[in-house]
Parts: C-alpha cells; sequence; structure tokens
C-alpha cells in the first residue's frame, strides 16, 4: 500500500525523515514555555507567570506570490523569514510579545533539501522575533501543485496584559508617527511588482542601487517585534500600524480611532527596489501609497515628547507624520 501510495505521489518515508532532519534546527528555537517536542499532535506552550490578566492575540498570514519567485530563484533559506515577520508583526501592533509560531508547508512532491532550507528560514525568523517553533505540517499534494512548487502560511501567538494592550484609543491631537524603516517591498505588492519587472527584465538585471534585481525583490521581511517590545518597556505607545498590503493609506486607519495621520512624504526614503516598481508601473502617488510601504515598514504614534527617545531605539527611525483634529481615522499624503 506504501508503495501505490508513493506512485500516486506522497512519499511517507521522506516526510519522516524529513521531519528527523529539521528537528534539531527547530529544537534551537526553544523557548521556557515549550512543554514536548515536535513531532506531537499538537504544540504545547504553558502560559508564562506574571499575567494578572493575560491576553493571548493571534495571527495568521503567508507569503503570497513572493514565494514564486523564491522557485524561481531556487532559493528558498528566507521566505521562512518572510512567513514569521508578516505574523509577528502583526501581534506586535497591539503590544503582545511572540509567544510561539506554526507553519504550513504545501507542496507538489517532497524535496528534502528546498523544505529543509524553507524551514530552516522559519527557524531564523523565529529567533530574530523571539518566539519558539512548537509544530507545523508539511502536506504532499501532488494534485494540486506542480512537482517543484509549495505554498507557505504561519500561525502566531503571543502575550499582552490586559491594561496594556496597545489599541489606539489613547492618540490624541498633536501626536507624532515614527516610521520604521523596511527592508524593502516585505511580502507585498508582488503580483504587481513581478508583472512589470519580470516580464521586462531578467532576475540578475541592475539599477542604480540595486545590484540584482531577483536579490532585492527576495530581501527578507524586516521582523520589528524586539524593537516594538523595547519601546513599550521605556515610552507610551499610544498606537501602532504594521504597514503591509493596503500601504500607509490603509494600514495607519486601523491603528487609530480618530483623528488624520497627515504623512510628509519628503521625510520618508523609498527603497530602490520600491521607486523602480512604482516608476516602471506607472503609478501615481495615491495608489503608490496605497499599494507599496514605500519604505515604512511599521508605524509607531507616541506623544511628542517621546520621538526622540522612541526613534533612537531603532536604527533609521524618524518623524514622518502627525496627528490632526478627533476626526474619523484618515490619512492624508501630503
Amino acid at each position: 500500500m506504501a508503495d501505490l501510495y508513493e506512485k500516486a505521489g506522497v512519499s511517507q518515508s521522506k516526510g519522516d525523515e524529513f521531519v528527523d532532519s529539521i528537528k534539531s534546527i527547530v529544537d534551537s528555537t526553544k523557548t521556557a514555555g515549550v512543554l514536548g517536542d515536535i513531532g506531537a499532535f499538537g504544540g504545547m506552550f504553558e502560559i508564562p507567570s506574571g499575567y494578572k490578566e493575560p491576553v493571548l492575540v493571534s495571527s495568521t498570514d503567508g507569503v503570497g506570490t513572493k514565494v514564486l519567485l523564491a522557485i524561481e530563484m531556487n532559493k528558498h533559506d528566507t521566505i521562512g523569514i518572510d512567513c514569521v515577520a508578516m505574523n509577528v508583526d502583526d501581534i506586535i501592533c497591539s503590544g503582545a510579545k511572540p509567544l510561539y509560531f506554526l507553519d504550513y508547508i504545501a507542496l507538489g512532491k517532497l524535496n528534502k533539501r528546498v523544505a529543509y532550507d524553507i524551514v530552516n528560514g522559519v527557524v531564523e525568523g523565529c529567533k530574530q522575533s523571539g518566539c519558539s517553533l512548537i509544530g507545523g505540517e508539511t502536506a504532499q499534494m501532488g494534485d494540486m501543485y506542480a512537482e517543484n512548487e509549495y505554498d507557505l502560511v504561519g500561525f502566531a501567538v503571543g502575550i499582552v496584559e490586559k491594561s496594556k494592550i496597545i489599541d489606539g484609543s489613547s492618540i490624541c491631537d498633536g501626536d507624532v508617527i515614527i516610521g520604521l524603516p523596511s527592508s524593502g517591498l516585505h511580502s507585498n505588492g508582488y503580483t504587481l511588482a513581478r508583472k512589470v519587472l519580470l516580464e521586462n527584465y531578467k532576475l540578475d538585471s541592475t539599477f542604480p542601487g540595486i545590484s540584482h534585481l531577483g536579490m532585492a525583490l527576495l530581501e527578507p521581511t524586516a521582523i520589528y517585534a524586539p524593537y516594538i517590545l523595547k519601546m513599550t518597556s521605556v515610552v507610551e505607545i499610544h498606537g501602532i500600524a504594521h504597514i503591509t498590503g493596503g500601504g500607509l493609506i490603509d494600514n495607519i486607519p486601523r491603528a487609530i480611532q480618530s483623528g488624520t495621520a497627515i504623512i510628509d512624504k519628503k521625510l520618508i526614503q523609498i527603497p530602490p527596489i520600491i521607486d523602480l516598481v512604482t516608476r516602471e508601473a506607472d503609478m501615481d502617488v495615491e495608489s503608490a501609497y496605497r499599494t507599496f510601504n514605500m519604505g515604512i515598514g511599521m508605524v509607531v504614534i507616541v506623544p511628542k515628547k517621546y520621538a526622540n527617545k522612541t526613534s533612537a531605539l531603532y536604527p533609521g527611525a524618524r518623524i514622518i507624520g502627525r496627528i490632526e483634529g478627533d476626526c474619523k481615522p484618515s490619512v492624508d499624503i501630503v
């Protein structure tokens, strides 16, 4: 029966061998709360002590069509960082400390080297964010994916004291908006980026500020969680927005309950890869700021008196705007 299953496209023996091969790197992400080992039916994590009213914050997200670029480049060791980043950078917006992560890899045929590289990237992302990889799933689905195709999704859980949840309710007129620089496109807008760039240029093309187009596109998403946690411990933060799909225009209103966010585009340094994509796509300002992060991967909103102290806690962070009024949440790019 096993031979029949393998002929149908699923290798149980390779699956078992793969799980054995990743145990050591997965173990390297263990923190104090992890109970049990990888391979059990469920990952277990003990809620840390010291919380009076602990609230668990969860997120799930994938990497989207950036996966296609990793496949085209045959470089799979950083795409897992993106997967972790897209999740932990979401839960940190409420002030939650990332606790643990799970991944889901669906592929056409199990290539152990490729799968190992993917998980190794996930492990690196977990280490950067300070959370544990406590489980996952690797599904061989030849009927749904071509032999070299795969998709990658992640799930993160964090914890925050109920009284310390950051929800934008304390944002007020005069607060300043601190922008934390992105590492590039992160994991958004790749359907458009691939269309306008890869239909016209080769992956090894060079441009001003870009020595290799493919590598610039594959640059992993920045993980902000440890820096945000540091900020919450030393300054008063009123709101946090992860700048993903929807850009600055759609994401900042998710972090504020009232007021207009005035963003001064002259204060934003646009990375060469984003500048290239927006120019090649001939995008107007509003479309660009609604599609890409434009060089700002995370926004932190604080009282003006904490602006300098907050900016000093992340390399390249700077004031990019302010909050005005107490109207319905909105964003103006000026």
